[in-house]
């Protein structure tokens, strides 16, 4: 298999290096490939993509998701968005989509494309999932690019973007189109099984006005916490005909890990409902 001309790696299975991303080596990824199944080869295997919080723990999520994709056959694809990327010291950007000139949506499809042309993974559509600002960055790109999705997978974001066209972005949708070219699609979305997931005890009440990097009018309509929150966006999306799974984790706080049990499961049912191999 060659890529740009060069030869690549051939695929294998395990886990990877951190790669540059060739489009713009600012950013990386590194993946866990699963062993050989009975079924066709590793080209025609699905595809999940885990999203880090702010604390970066890219390789974590990719190791933490070793089980699910042993037995499922998945391909775990996990990218780095690094701090401190336009200024020193920032932690934030990539959870907007959108930063000074980066497009962090357009840095994931890069991504996700020179993965796929590396490993020779042919399926289009792909599962994706994040945690805190993670799940921030998560239901943001559902909302661009509902038909890329198989499913979508939000855990415990401390921001969230209603479906609102009463408010701008990204409290709200009602500049949507200004800000990224494009009409939103509520019949594409509607056709994405979601999950949003949290843990009970997620209850720390998050800055506000000055204290939040993120404060804009409206912040605070979702409430002013995450459990508050993504029980907001719950029942905005539910408004709004698309599929929601709701699970609350008894005793977890904000721990991201301790909330993979139902997302693997939710994962699992949406792989099973569209006739991928289980092993």
């Amino acid at each position: 298999m060659r890529l740009n001309g060069k030869p690549s790696i051939t695929p294998a299975s395990g886990a990877t290096s951190l790669y540059a991303c060739q489009y713009d080596q600012r950013f990386s990824y590194c993946a866990y490939i699963p062993g050989p199944s009975a079924e066709p080869g590793p080209t025609k295997r699905p595809l999940l993509v885990v999203i880090h919080g702010t604390d970066r723990s890219a390789q974590r999520y990719r190791d933490a998701f070793q089980d699910f994709a042993d037995s499922t056959g998945t391909v775990v694809l996990a990218p780095l968005f690094p701090a401190g990327i336009g200024e020193p010291g920032e932690l934030n950007s990539y959870k907007m989509i959108k930063y000074r000139d980066i497009r962090f949506d357009r840095v994931l499809l890069a991504i996700i494309e020179e993965f796929k042309a590396r490993y020779g993974i042919s399926e289009q559509q792909f599962l994706l999932f994040g945690f805190s600002g993670g799940g921030q960055f998560v239901h943001r790109f559902f909302y661009l690019y509902p038909d890329q999705l198989l499913g979508v997978s939000v855990a415990a974001p401390g921001n969230v973007t209603l479906l609102d066209p009463s408010m701008d972005w990204f409290t709200g949708t009602r500049d949507f189109k200004e800000q990224f070219g494009t009409d939103l699609r509520i019949e594409e979305l509607r056709r994405v099984p979601a999950q949003l997931v949290i843990g009970s005890e997620d209850k720390n009440i998050l800055p506000s006005g000055k204290d939040n990097p993120f404060w804009l009018p409206g912040v605070e309509i979702a409430g002013n916490t995450r459990l508050e929150r993504i029980r907001s966006l719950r029942d905005n999306w539910t408004s709004n005909g698309i599929r929601v799974r709701y699970d609350e984790v008894p005793g977890a706080a904000h721990e991201g890990i301790k909330l993979l049990s139902p997302v693997k499961d939710f994962l699992a049912e949406t792989l099973k409902a569209n006739d991928h191999h289980l092993k």
